[in-house]
């Protein structure tokens, strides 16, 4: 796993990672985060994973916006990277993968004044802070 220099942007000239030197969610585009969503439900290989974006966006991924995105996201650190065979690779969230979306979802739910049932409790049981089922 490579890491990247905490040099500053060069399109803005700031730096948006946290004192630990990982990335934030303002470093990624939409599209990276919605891959770091699908890798937090399961591992996945590459067209996997482009099926699940193709199913969200409605529409087609093209191989060249995937790939160089998911090769960012393995740069960064919040994304690991395994050969299964010698065309086919397996994706999996990081540890730090999972905690830049942590914060993510927490911010978000903070914003929209919600809380959040811990992953497997059924929906049902999900109730938010004013009273009104979700």
């Amino acid at each position: 796993m490579s890491t990247k220099d905490n040099s500053p942007d060069k399109s803005t000239g700031t730096n948006c990672r946290n004192a630990r030197n990982q990335p934030h969610a303002s470093d990624l585009t939409h599209f990276q985060v919605n891959i770091l969503i699908i890798l937090a439900e399961e591992d996945k290989y590459g067209l996997a994973i482009k099926r699940d974006l193709e199913t969200y966006y409605g529409t087609e991924v093209n191989h060249g916006r995937l790939y160089p995105n998911l090769d960012d996201l393995v740069e960064m650190g919040l994304v690991e990277k395994t050969e299964l065979d010698k065309r086919t690779n397996n994706y999996s969230l990081t540890s730090a993968g999972e905690h830049l979306l942590r914060n993510r979802a927490q911010y978000l739910v903070g914003s929209l004044d919600l809380e959040v049932s811990p992953r497997g409790e059924s929906e049902s049981n999900a109730v938010a802070t004013d009273g009104g089922e979700m």
